[in-house]
């Protein structure tokens, strides 16, 4: 089977030891803390140890486009064993994961935001029904690269009950896992005031009809160039090319009207992506 299809039933086994959840180059000042995840809900213990110790097993499926990136989750987290956690699935676009979720109908979804085929809120919307089954509901954590508060409120607002980044470490992701199986709403530290101020404002954010010409994976590119990131570095990050990513770079050039990375800088601080 190609390994960035959907799968199912993968074994921990098999899975090649890369690099694991939150082991990467740290990120530079702007981006979302590496810290453990606040959670707003009934308070436990925190230890996903005690978890994995009570024989509990929460099933996840996996949803995200880039391979090594699931690799390196599965290797963190999927020692059942040792964590708790059973990844029974794994997807790399929107089609794929219905297909997984209606599949195994796990307890807990990781999901990305940025996806082929319409994003993580497509999915979310596609699994409404399993969401809201009152005997075995599926829930839904969003993991990904972007802090952005128009990410964070676009998927919770389609019915995720938690939110971190990709700097969350194996030990907190396993704790923010079982957290939202329980019901609890997971967030990384900063991105909670972000929910915050969304769900206590009436008023709709207004539309920025210049950013809506970018596509989603250009909105990831832009945002870490305005941050101060080499091509490189956006290249390790994303887990694309740095030929990919130097297109991103020209396409949004070419879409917003402007000459250099230093002007786009200047354009996304004025519209705070940064």
């Amino acid at each position: 089977m190609n390994s960035d299809g959907a799968q199912q039933g993968l074994s921990s086994d098999d899975a090649p030891r890369s690099a694991p959840v939150g082991t990467g180059t740290p990120a530079p000042a702007g981006t979302a803390e590496p810290d453990g995840p606040a959670t707003l809900g009934p308070a436990g213990d925190g230890s996903a140890g005690d978890e994995a110790a009570g024989e509990r097993t929460v099933r996840v499926v996996l949803v995200d486009d880039h391979r090594m990136f699931r690799t390196g989750v599965q290797a963190e987290i999927g020692v059942t064993e040792r964590t708790g956690v059973e990844v029974v699935g794994e997807a790399a676009d929107v089609d794929q994961a219905i297909t997984v979720i209606t599949a195994t109908r796990p307890e807990v979804v990781l999901l990305d935001v940025h996806l082929p085929g319409g994003g993580g809120v497509e999915v979310l919307r596609r699994s409404a029904t399993q969401m809201a089954d009152p005997e075995r509901p599926v829930r839904f954590l969003a993991l990904s690269v972007s802090d952005a508060a128009a990410d964070v409120i676009g998927v919770i607002r389609g019915g995720a009950r938690g939110y971190v980044t990709k700097t969350i470490t194996g030990k907190d992701l396993v704790d923010a896992i079982f957290r939202v199986a329980d019901g609890d709403a997971v967030f990384s530290p900063r991105l909670a005031g972000f929910v915050l101020d969304a769900f206590a404002s009436t008023d709709a954010p207004p539309v920025d009809e210049d950013l809506d010409r970018l596509t989603q994976r250009e909105r990831e590119v832009l945002r870490l160039i305005a941050r101060g990131y080499a091509y490189k570095e956006i290249a390790k990050q994303l887990f694309i090319s740095v030929k990919t990513v130097e297109s991103h770079v020209s396409a949004v050039l070419r879409k917003l009207q402007l000459s250099n990375r230093h002007e786009l800088t200047r354009w996304a601080a004025a519209r705070r992506l940064v």
